[in-house]
């Protein structure tokens, strides 16, 4: 074990690949057979409900489609850690397996960020945009934000994905050789394509937030929806996307002080933990679905009438069962007239 203190000049303790072994071949199965069947029933009810969705379907369409790119590349992952990572595939489709990791994840947060926004127009100043937003300027957009995504994960491709001399690894940011530039990439990448999208959501949905909790005139569902939708996009945010960021420049940087000598117990806590986040950011695939619901009045007005008739069911069927039980004491235990009085008064509280 090494002390705690940083030292200079040592070997460093080698990383736990095997806990990356097992960790993440499960995490992608889970996330690959979740994901598939939420997008593409989510798929389905975007392109059943387009019109109530409004116009904000075009954004949750992209969103779907760059969840399934993503998860359609995860049994090649899990191929590739199971096998103590060996690389089967080839170096050109191991760059497009990371290309579709960083095109989803950045895709993701991008197209949330244009949901907030739209949710933001629709109930802060929804006069200002009445008419001058529509499916046109909606595609626009939409092409903007995958125009930005490509310029900032295009430098990406042209980091070694394997070690000098080979071919067995496909690493998830690069090899030693060039890691203090993909450092000083993943920094401003981490600046445009993470901080300021989440700065624009906080600023979006603490004001959203501020007007329904100031103002009663405002619809219940839309209410309830637009609350429900910040609080799935605070997970994303709070669970998915931000220990992945952070860990991912920490994991960098502890990479760099090891060849410069320098070691530290807690080098390996950072290696583990950012590979905990790498898990936790795929899973952003399987959550990005209930995104439909949320956008989606018919399925809410749906799921509170059904919720209601099982409540009415619930109640009805507790009545009988108690109905029946002093039906049955009563006729054992009590004279006809006490069961008469009894069955009235169960009669009135029911």
């Amino acid at each position: 074990m090494e002390p705690v203190s940083a030292q200079k000049n040592s070997t460093c303790q080698e990383i736990d690949l095997p806990f990356t072994h097992k960790f993440l071949p499960s995490v992608y199965i889970v996330v690959f057979l979740i994901g598939v069947f939420a997008n593409f029933w989510g798929l389905k009810s975007v392109c059943t409900n387009w019109k109530a969705l409004g116009n904000i379907n075009i954004f949750i369409l992209n969103l779907g489609i760059a969840d399934l790119l993503y998860v359609f590349t995860l049994p090649f992952l899990v191929v590739y850690y199971a096998a103590d990572s060996k690389w089967l595939f080839g170096q050109v489709f191991c760059k497009i397996t990371r290309f579709c990791f960083n095109l989803n994840l950045y895709g993701s947060i991008g197209f949330l960020t244009c949901i907030s926004i739209y949710r933001y127009l629709g109930i802060v100043h929804p006069m200002k945009v009445m008419g001058k937003i529509n499916s046109t300027v909606s595609a626009v957009i939409t092409v903007l934000v995958w125009t930005l995504v490509f310029i900032q994960i295009l430098p990406d491709m042209f980091f070694d994905k394997s070690a000098p001399n080979s071919s067995d690894s496909c690493y998830d940011t690069t090899s030693n050789q060039w890691i203090k530039d993909y450092l000083s990439y993943s920094l401003g990448w981490t600046f445009t394509g993470f901080v300021i999208p989440l700065l624009i959501i906080l600023g979006c949905y603490g004001h959203i937030a501020f007007v329904l909790a100031t103002k009663a005139n405002i619809n219940v569902l839309l209410k309830q929806r637009c609350l429900k939708l910040v609080l799935m996009l605070t997970v994303l945010f709070a669970i998915c996307f931000i220990p992945y960021h952070v860990l991912r420049n920490l994991n960098l940087k502890t990479r760099i002080l090891k060849m410069e000598g320098t070691c530290h117990a807690s080098f390996d806590d950072i290696y583990i933990a950012h590979q905990v986040s790498r898990g936790l950011v795929c899973m952003n695939s399987a959550i990005n679905p209930l995104i439909y619901l949320v956008g989606n009045d018919n399925f809410l007005l749906r799921l509170h009438s059904f919720s209601q008739r099982a409540r009415t069911s619930l109640v009805h069927i507790t009545g009988r069962v108690i109905y029946r039980r002093a039906q049955e004491a009563h006729s054992t235990d009590s004279p006809r007239e006490e069961r008469s009085s009894g069955l009235e008064r169960f009669q009135l509280c029911a």
